[in-house]
């Protein structure tokens, strides 16, 4: 599910920068329910709300998208 990717690397980049979920959800102003469950990818993700936690995060807002699957033959 891309979803899910998303919030994998969310949670990767938070991680990264040493943020909390708590101290993340507080400074985007969002419960800690809510970052949790677009972590998990049950929750969908606008460009807003993506941009951001981007730029919380100091990162480029395309550094959140998940790599594309190569097939190779």
């Amino acid at each position: 599910m891309e979803t899910d990717q998303w919030g994998r690397r969310i949670r990767a980049f938070r991680k990264l920068k040493g943020y909390t979920q708590e101290r993340l959800a507080q400074k985007l102003g969002l419960s800690i329910s809510v970052l949790g469950d677009i972590e998990r990818g049950y929750r969908p993700l606008s460009k807003e709300l993506m941009q951001q936690i981007a730029d919380e995060l100091q990162i480029q807002a395309d550094e959140l998208r998940p790599p594309k699957n190569k097939v190779e033959r």
